[in-house]
């Protein structure tokens, strides 16, 4: 079937994505998301993870071709490469994607032993961290037939941290189907009732988008918001997100009694993760980016779609997302009265605040959406094949 499909529409052949993850969050949802726009753009798409893992559930309800696998000796587990190397060519597989970095051992490894005509993609979501330029590394990387890294800083670090050859590098942004946050087709006052947020007319919300979890910085948010409302006592926040998976809810209910003893509880709201996150940004009038080391931050590119004012901590790759002064207001990490200035400079002028929102939707728009990440994903695939 996926060879019929291909000859008839030769611009296209079958793709398989990898990712053996039992997580959800990021990574994982990008890698169903993107496996789905692919084939709606008309790709033969299989995903192939763990038995029973979110990505099954997920790639099942998308009713999109699945395959699942175990390895339980990791990079090293020959039989596992073996059992890979049957799934790719029962589906005719041409090109494997590999979206998580612990996944490229097992894929190097099918290709060299089992398949050697399968082109092999990685693509990044993640840092390097430390340098890869030892014999393993340099090896497996020069297995790969392309990397795909989400941002210029990105592709510069692997540069410099691994030996791989520079044609085989790519930038391709990681996209997000932006056209539901720039045009939600429901107002403020709608998505507030929504989440069940009553506020008093003039309140001001804030928000943070994420899961629940140290680094992403809701604590920080909590403290800068007791200080604030000193002074702004119109400010409230909303938290949306979960306990990270598998991590417990200590870190959450620690914000959560936090909250109490700062005396918020009527202006910090929390609810959960939603699949319809379209309706949160609409509810608010600033977005929080408050992360420790945010490598691709999509709740920050979701917010400057939704055409909302960024205020970011200057880390990570959030540090070439948001240009300060022009598409959201920078604050150095953790520094409460730097945040607390930028919050300031925003209700103090309004026009500043819808300025940035303008200039983030626009960039966000022509930068970020998912149709560009499969255009320039598909360039780099027929150059393969």
């Amino acid at each position: 079937m996926n060879s019929a499909t291909a000859s008839a529409n030769p611009a296209v052949f079958p793709i398989s994505l990898l990712c053996l993850s039992n997580s959800w969050g990021g990574l994982e949802l990008n890698t169903v998301r993107f496996a789905d726009w692919m084939r709606q753009r008309g790709w033969p798409v299989q995903i192939i993870t763990l038995p029973g893992s979110p990505i099954a559930t997920r790639t099942t309800e998308l009713r999109l071709p699945l395959a699942t696998l175990q390895n339980p000796w990791k990079a090293a587990d020959i039989p596992a490469a073996g059992r890979l190397a049957s799934l790719l060519r029962g589906f005719d597989t041409r090109v494997l994607i590999v979206t998580r970095n612990g996944d490229l051992g097992l894929a190097v490894l099918c290709k060299t032993f089992r398949m050697p005509q399968l082109r092999l993609v990685y693509q990044q979501h993640m840092q390097l961290g430390l340098a890869k330029r030892g014999l393993l590394h340099t090896l497996r990387y020069r297995a790969l037939d392309a990397w795909l890294s989400p941002l210029p800083g990105l592709a510069r670090q692997v540069q410099e941290k691994t030996r791989l050859a520079a044609e085989k590098l790519h930038v391709v942004p990681l996209g997000i189907e932006l056209e539901k946050f720039a045009q939600p087709g429901f107002s403020q006052a709608e998505a507030r009732a929504e989440l069940g947020l009553f506020l008093p007319p003039n309140a001001v919300l804030m928000g943070l988008i994420g899961r629940f979890d140290d680094g992403k910085g809701q604590n920080f948010v909590v403290e800068a918001l007791g200080k604030l409302r000193e002074k702004h006592s119109q400010l409230h926040v909303l938290f949306v997100g979960e306990p990270t998976r598998n991590e417990g809810n200590a870190y959450r209910e620690a914000v959560q009694k936090r909250v109490q003893e700062l005396g918020l509880t009527e202006a910090v709201h929390v609810r959960e993760f939603t699949l319809k996150p379209e309706v949160a940004y609409r509810a608010l009038d600033i977005s929080i980016t408050a992360s420790v080391n945010e490598t691709y931050g999509m709740v920050t590119i979701e917010a400057m779609a939704a055409g909302l004012p960024v205020v970011a901590s200057a880390t990570g790759g959030t540090l070439e997302i948001v240009r300060d002064g022009n598409t959201g207001l920078l604050f150095p990490l953790r520094d409460e009265a730097a945040f607390a200035d930028a919050v300031e400079q925003l209700l103090e002028v309004p026009e500043l605040a819808e300025r940035l929102g303008q200039q983030a939707r626009k960039e966000a728009l022509a930068t970020y959406s998912h149709h560009r990440q499969c255009e320039l994903t598909e360039n780099v695939l027929r150059t393969l094949v």
